[in-house]
């Protein structure tokens, strides 16, 4: 099982080799990502965008782009178009977002004719490097989905569970986060937290142990969890954070990032191909780390660290 970035950098580093098309790499902070994955020799790219602008960029920061081909395209709609057909056509694997607006990719990304939608619900899901706990922990959702409902949490748990399979979490714990430990008529997320619960016992939810509701300090620490649900075997365990609704998620994701200094890698699930959802603030740093991360899962279930 993987406990860190780095671990996941080193094995996309081992897999087979993908191809990463890029929407929007007209931006410098996107081709100083590009820079540092084509120097682990992380991936090959395509990098679709405002091409005088790309190779402007490229030169201040020292890229060759020699063997790393431009598709131009000027306006944000037709980044993504070309970008999503790439992968489409098999040219290449995995999305990357540049300098787009995410809705604009995911227009593109779901398109019932040209782009990579499925029957999946499409999710996003990050994952966590946190300093000082030795190990990684799952969010989800915390980009895309507003207030999603019962069916949806559950596709959205269901593909944070392929992303923590890919990470070799056997039997992951879900705790499912909410304002409190206890089920209230008044609070809907307690009520969406009992039925999960319900639905796992009864196997409709395979491949986990859910928890819930917990409030995030009974989700994440066993102290706090043996002082209010001292009988709950999951509580203060969960490796899988399912919040609420989009504004908790986002919230937590970015205090950990802000706050903690936590790493982390990002990626959406659900369509035809990995899509790296990063935002445009994120450094290039973590925008490398969700190129390994989409690599992993592109490249299927192969031996993780042990």
């Amino acid at each position: 099982m993987f406990t860190s970035l780095a671990e996941i950098r080193e094995e996309a580093q081992r897999r087979p080799t993908r191809t990463i098309a890029v929407a929007g790499a007209h931006d410098t902070e996107v081709l100083r990502a590009v820079a540092g994955a084509c120097a682990l020799s992380l991936a090959r790219f395509v990098l679709v965008g405002n091409a005088p602008i790309i190779r402007r960029q490229a030169e201040d920061i020292g890229l060759s782009l020699e063997h790393i081909p431009i598709l131009h395209a000027e306006d944000e709609l037709h980044c993504a178009e070309a970008a999503v057909r790439l992968v489409a056509e098999g040219t290449a694997d995995i999305v990357l977002k540049g300098f787009v607006d995410s809705a604009v990719l995911l227009r593109a990304v779901l398109d019932k004719k040209s782009g990579l939608r499925t029957p999946r619900t499409v999710s996003h899901t990050v994952v966590m490097d946190i300093p000082g706990t030795n190990r990684l922990y799952l969010l989800t959702d915390a980009a895309m989905i507003i207030e999603p409902d019962l069916a949806t949490k559950a596709a959205i748990l269901s593909n944070a569970l392929t992303v923590a399979q890919t990470l070799g979490m056997d039997d992951p714990i879900v705790g499912v986060l909410c304002e409190s430990e206890k089920v209230h008529p008044k609070m809907r997320c307690t009520q969406d937290a009992a039925s999960l619960v319900a639905m796992n016992a009864a196997g409709e939810l395979p491949g986990c142990r859910v928890g819930g509701p917990y409030a995030l300090d009974v989700a994440v620490d066993p102290r706090s969890a043996a002082k209010k649900l001292p009988s709950d075997p999951l509580a203060g365990r969960a490796d899988i954070l399912l919040a609420p609704n989009l504004a908790a998620g986002n919230i937590l994701y970015k205090s950990l990032m802000y706050f903690s200094r936590a790493a982390s890698a990002g990626v959406v699930l659900g369509a035809k191909a990995p899509v790296l959802l990063n935002s445009r603030g994120d450094s290039h740093e973590t925008k490398i780390n969700s190129m390994a991360l989409g690599i992993l899962l592109s490249t299927g279930n192969t031996p993780c660290a042990s």
